[in-house]
């Protein structure tokens, strides 16, 4: 395992390294669940914030209970998205617990929510009274869409997916619209706000001030299939070229494992019959005289109607057909090698099975395991950030409410007062 990721068993324990955290000092009052919000809170996490998960007490967090694959523990779903956090359980709906509440959001820099539009006011906090509570409080949203016709949808992953331009242009030409594995729509959006809680932190480092980030999930999804929306345009000029379709109407097509970019590439069988027996390989200009004697096809490497990028154009089809003729004798590992040698472009099509067990990214910390004390081991993805003076250590996620009495403590409540509000169901 490398430098920059280490795992941490207890999350009572706050990881240190000698040049600290580049969030260190910054606390985080967590009010998400499921996928979208918690995804951004851990990052923060990662990168050295005091994440302090706020629960209902019975329950919590919906996913601890969703797709439980052992009964009675958390579920990965759960696990997975809510590590070096706190957990704190707090009864919105009771006069102490609102009291809590508004002590929590007097101490912390940022609260992230990503409940439905209006249910954090309906709890009687809207912005205007937050910022009454502290107005250095930066506060972050996610909602499924921006104000307007859409705005009170429900949105869930493949509905942000839907109505963003993902699956319109994902899938092939004569099939239906296709989802994508990637959780653009949630993770995705996640990612965005934590782009947009970083920018107004360090906003308030010159104005003093906190201010509201929203981010929707269709806006999200939108950013990321800004290429499409590109294709778009240039389609009222002509047909795309680099586009294997036979046929274009007004609107940017479903192109399959088409790289719809400046160098066409596909997605090729190779040797072995498995699902994920492929390789995708991506044909730059100069690498088309060595791939083509590589594939025993050396005269058209100058052939007047093979050897021009734009020469080929019309007849990718027939172009990735002579590449999987000679892949589909290889074992994916073994093209890999070849192609690799010359240069060529090419990756291959990695299943979650072989992921998971990947030797190379266990070593760069890109997948770790960490200890719970009701599941065992499991294994997770380590941060992507990397950071040279704020390394990562990955801690296990809380249990329910398991820093309630510490974090109660912190507030400046006393033993008395934690069992007086136990006894009325406020934690």
């Amino acid at each position: 395992m490398n430098e920059t990721t280490n795992v941490v068993d207890d999350p009572a324990l706050t990881p240190k390294s000698p040049a600290g955290k580049a969030l260190s000092g910054v606390r985080v009052l967590d009010m998400t669940h499921v996928q979208s919000g918690p995804s951004a809170t851990q990052l923060l996490a990662w990168l050295g914030a005091d994440v302090i998960k706020l629960e209902a007490p019975k329950g919590g967090d919906v996913t601890r209970g969703q797709l439980r694959d052992l009964p009675g523990a958390d579920s990965l779903y759960f696990t997975m998205l809510n590590c070096n956090k706190r957990s704190i359980t707090v009864n919105m709906k009771s006069d102490e617990g609102k009291q809590i509440f508004v002590d929590l959001v007097s101490r912390v820099d940022i609260l992230v929510e990503n409940f439905g539009p209006g249910v954090v006011d309906r709890f009687g906090f809207p912005w205007e009274r937050l910022q009454e509570i502290n107005p250095a409080l930066i506060y972050a949203s996610i909602k499924g869409f921006g104000p307007g016709k859409y705005f009170n949808f429900k949105a869930y992953e493949v509905i942000a997916q839907a109505m963003g331009g993902s699956m319109a242009t994902t899938g092939f030409e004569h099939g239906p619209p296709t989802a994508t594995g990637a959780q653009i729509g949630d993770s995705g959006t996640g990612i965005h706000l934590v782009t947009g809680i970083l920018a107004a932190l360090y906003q308030r480092t010159n104005t003093g001030r906190g201010q509201r980030v929203e981010v929707a999930m269709q806006d999200a999804v939108l950013n990321l299939c800004r290429v499409k929306l590109r294709d778009q345009q240039r389609l009222a000029r002509g047909p795309l070229p680099e586009y294997p379709n036979e046929h274009f109407s007004d609107e940017v097509p479903r192109s399959g494992n088409a790289s719809g970019g400046g160098q066409p590439g596909w997605a090729v069988r190779t040797s072995g019959g498995g699902p994920n027996d492929y390789i995708y390989v991506i044909i730059q200009p100069q690498v088309w005289a060595p791939l083509a004697v590589l594939i025993g096809r050396p005269e058209l490497a100058d052939h007047p109607d093979w050897a021009k990028p734009e020469d080929r154009l019309d007849k990718l089809d027939k172009v990735f057909a002579l590449i999987e003729d000679w892949s589909a004798e290889h074992t994916k590992w073994q093209a890999l090698t070849a192609l690799n040698a010359l240069g060529i472009p090419c990756g291959p099509v990695l299943g979650t099975k072989e992921l998971i067990e990947d030797e190379t990214l266990a070593e760069l910390g890109s997948i770790v395991t960490v200890e719970h004390p009701e599941r065992g081991s499991f294994k997770t993805v380590g941060s992507p950030l990397r950071l040279s003076d704020s390394p990562v250590e990955i801690v296990r996620s809380p249990m329910l409410g398991e820093h309630t009495d510490s974090i109660c403590a912190e507030l400046g409540y006393s033993p008395d007062q934690l069992e007086q509000f136990r006894s009325v169901g406020a934690i």
